[in-house]
């Protein structure tokens, strides 16, 4: 693009005030890198909030897209489309689980997860069924997954919440417990295996071996939001899978689709087959485009070793950061370096929105959420070089926000 290119006004006069936008519009990307209208370049350390997993442009998937785009797009669920049968197959395969329910978002995931639980519950003659969830949490912003998101900021102005849910700390089994002894109604335990927009904060894993036999011996479902955090992000398929488990339902989104919107619900044998035809569905969930874009991004992770480089540039890109930061640590002005993989959380003892700017100004897209907690979710073909950009352009701008 040319220089003569119009600036992007910081605000738009006919689209909602729903999004803190910077005055930033993307125009194509290659790779980790992204362009603006005027022509900077960024490194996106960000992949869309961790959507575009194989990069911007991959000379795959484009073809593939376009190949599938030329054939028919969108197809109602009126009728058999062979993809899914494809990608449902894959993802069953990959999760030890054994069917698929697709849609197109990760709250229409969450929400699917929601109405299963309910379900299952009313199956067994309770007739208010409750789901515990988490602090912290999120898991959406209609109003049942907002109900079950454990942040009251963004649950401020939407009341009445749905009932039905029993809130706890993370980590902590005997809050689980105590929350949950002799109450015939609890029907599932609901959690991310790393929250996500609640900052980063991983589960334990052997805590998530103790929610499973839990609720193998109370009969709940466990659900495992992977929205976020799944999709080979960790350096495995789905963070779960670290502590050695099951779940017996799980939402994905994000990554599935590498961009194209794709949701899914995973679920195990005892929530398989809880919806039957009329109980659940969706118009644009498991068309044709994005079945495909699911079927090919799962095949170019695989053939590419994605997984292996989440794991080894995250670790990377963690231990950089450390060093980098060693002295903001030592005096505890950076709290703590956490996550897992391609799915890291910088959490400083201040305030630190002021870096996503900051950052964009010196051509690095970053995220920060939970107010303090810087967010790096970047495409899962990020190499060690691009993870030793970021820290060059970040960890000078987290030293001077420090020090004013």
């Amino acid at each position: 693009m040319t220089a003569q290119s119009p600036l992007i006004e910081a605000s738009s006069p006919h689209v909602m005030n729903t999004y803190g936008r910077l005055p930033i519009a993307l125009s194509h990307g290659q790779g980790c890198r992204v362009w603006d209208v005027n022509g900077k370049s960024y490194l996106d350390a960000l992949g869309g909030i961790a959507v575009n997993t194989l990069g911007h442009n991959h000379p795959k998937l484009v073809p593939a897209l376009q190949d599938q785009i030329s054939k028919i797009i969108h197809s109602c669920n009126y009728y058999h489309v062979p993809n899914q049968e494809v990608l449902a197959k894959k993802l069953v395969e990959l999760s030890g689980m054994t069917n698929v329910f697709f849609c197109s978002t990760g709250l229409e995931a969450n929400e699917a997860a929601l109405k299963l639980a309910r379900k299952f519950g009313h199956d067994k003659g309770i007739e208010r069924p409750e789901v515990v969830v988490y602090e912290k949490a999120f898991h959406g912003r209609s109003i049942a997954t907002l109900s079950a998101t454990g942040n009251p900021k963004v649950q401020a102005g939407f009341g009445p919440l749905v009932e039905g849910f029993i809130r706890v700390p993370i980590n902590s089994l005997e809050s689980l417990k105590a929350a949950t002894d002799g109450n015939p109604n609890v029907v599932a335990v609901f959690f991310e295996a790393i929250q996500g927009e609640g900052g980063i904060n991983p589960m334990h894993l052997d805590y998530l071996r103790e929610v499973r036999a839990l609720c193998n011996e109370r009969d709940w479902l466990m659900m495992i939001d992977e929205v976020q955090c799944g999709m080979g992000r960790t350096g495995k398929w789905f963070a779960h899978q670290w502590a050695g488990i099951v779940p017996d339902v799980m939402p994905l989104a994000k990554g599935l689709g590498s961009g194209v919107p794709v949701g899914a619900v995973v679920a195990g044998p005892k929530a398989a087959h809880i919806f039957q035809p009329g109980n659940h569905g969706t118009t644009f969930g498991g068309n044709p485009l994005a079945m495909r874009a699911g079927v090919e991004t799962i095949r170019i992770m695989e053939e590419e070793g994605l997984l292996d480089n989440a794991a080894n540039v995250g670790a990377h890109l963690s231990q950089a950061l450390a060093d980098a930061l060693a002295a903001e640590l030592a005096r505890g002005a950076v709290r703590e370096i956490r996550g897992q993989g391609l799915m890291i959380g910088v959490e400083l003892a201040k305030p630190c929105g002021a870096l996503v700017q900051q950052c964009a100004d010196h051509g690095l897209l970053i995220s920060v959420t939970a107010d303090t907690v810087i967010r790096l979710v970047p495409p899962l073909i990020f190499t060690k070089q691009d993870a030793d950009e970021v820290v060059s352009i970040l960890s000078p701008l987290i030293q001077q926000l420090l020090q004013a």
